[in-house]
């Protein structure tokens, strides 16, 4: 590392200047509530009760409400619950067993069963898309016999699906979302082939039909709501998958989510790089030694000053310090402090003699630049950085800090 020496210092070269580097970039973290968009948005331009605002806010509403009415039939019926543990089972089943979970579905169904892959493989659970028409041409190659097979279909009539089923091994599971309550009235799970198979019922139930709520029979409120039961069953899946391995759900995500926003939210915080400035006592907590009125400041003044002294240091006047290795060697506390030497001379340090280091500078490379000036340096500085030494931590152009040179080089560094 370089440094450009400066006239105007008093000390030799040393690493107080700013260092220039890289900026990370960062992560700005989102905020929990929702944003005030008053001032984003020509609001003056929206009539809050224009038709369309009232028509997505009824769509939204709609939605609300069929998600509580789902969480309700989930929280009340032990049937349904206990349909739920069975499809959790089976899943489970198939993963310990080298197995997949294979969604299926057609259209909008077949989309939100894509989604639902994507979510059960970042969360460590193997999963694959398989379309009903690609397996009748070749592609029922995919399905082993410990696969567990997840239908999405809300009729429980879709035509596609009900040609796949002769072709379907009875006894590989089949887990049917639908609107269905029972499974005698789904035509998947009614239909000749599955009798005897251990299949499941999980309702994906709303409270009316979607051309009553809007006029339109474009899937909505059905597939929110399967979309959602789905989240609910992967994330219940991978609970009792991984804790029963010892592992952590949210582990297992990060390993497998390296990349975007996300990946960059669940990396780890780098760790804290040490500077100067952490490890340096602040000069103005520094307490300063006085001697008995009428008398010379002596060693002992210094002694009962540094007991109080937050790390041992002690001053002896606004521009003069001792070190507390310095005051732990003192040998002589019976004389006067203008008389206290030890190996290395005055035990006081006048502040014109510490060196001056950026608090910015990290521990490392101050330790980088005493080496190399004790080992390649000249002069004063070579002189000066030895032990006994005090850095002077230099912010906003003022020295706001002190470090012993120990403390950066360590005691068996000398």
């Amino acid at each position: 590392m370089a440094f450009t020496r400066q006239v105007a210092f008093p000390t030799p070269l040393t690493p107080s200047m700013p260092l220039p580097g890289p900026v990370p970039e960062q992560i700005e973290s989102l905020p929990i509530t929702p944003p005030d968009i008053s001032d984003c948005f020509g609001e003056k331009d929206v009539k809050p009760d224009s038709r369309a605002i009232r028509k997505a806010l009824h769509v939204l509403a709609t939605e609300r409400l069929a998600l509580s009415h789902l969480e309700h039939l989930y929280t009340t019926s032990q049937h349904i619950q206990d349909s739920l543990l069975r499809a959790i089972a089976h899943i489970i089943h198939s993963e310990s067993r080298h197995g997949k979970t294979i969604f299926t579905g057609v259209g909008k169904s077949g989309h939100i069963a894509k989604k639902l892959v994507a979510t059960f493989v970042s969360l460590g659970i193997h999963a694959q898309f398989l379309h009903p028409i690609e397996a009748l041409h070749g592609d029922l190659g995919v399905i082993r016999p410990n696969d567990t097979i997840v239908m999405i279909t809300f009729s429980g009539k879709t035509p596609e699906l009900l040609s796949l089923l002769p072709h379907l091994n009875p006894a590989v599971p089949l887990v049917a979302m639908t609107a269905h309550l029972n499974p005698s009235t789904c035509p998947v799970l009614s239909h000749p082939t599955r009798s005897g198979s251990f299949d499941v019922l999980l309702p994906t139930v709303i409270p009316e039909s979607e051309i009553a709520s809007f006029g339109v029979s474009a899937p909505t409120t059905s597939t929110t709501i399967t979309l959602a039961l789905g989240d609910s069953l992967a994330l219940a899946v991978a609970e009792e998958l991984h804790s029963s391995s010892g592992l952590q759900t949210p582990a297992i995500f990060a390993a497998n989510h390296p990349g975007g926003a996300i990946g960059a939210a669940m990396k780890p915080s780098p760790p804290e790089i040490p500077r100067m400035s952490d490890v340096a006592t602040k000069v103005s907590e520094v307490p300063i030694a006085v001697g008995r009125p009428g008398n010379t400041l002596m060693g002992l003044d210094l002694l009962v000053t540094a007991v109080r002294s937050p790390r041992g240091y002690v001053r002896t006047s606004a521009n003069h310090i001792v070190g507390p290795r310095r005051i732990q060697n003192l040998q002589d506390p019976g004389l006067p402090i203008s008389e206290l030497e030890d190996q290395f001379g005055k035990i006081v340090v006048e502040k014109g003699d510490w060196i001056s280091v950026l608090s910015t500078t990290t521990v490392d490379e101050c330790r980088q630049w005493i080496r190399q000036m004790r080992e390649e340096g000249t002069g004063r500085g070579k002189e000066f950085l030895r032990r006994g030494t005090l850095l002077g931590i230099v912010e906003r152009n003022e020295v706001t800090g002190i470090v012993e040179i120990e403390d950066v080089l360590g005691e068996d560094l000398f």
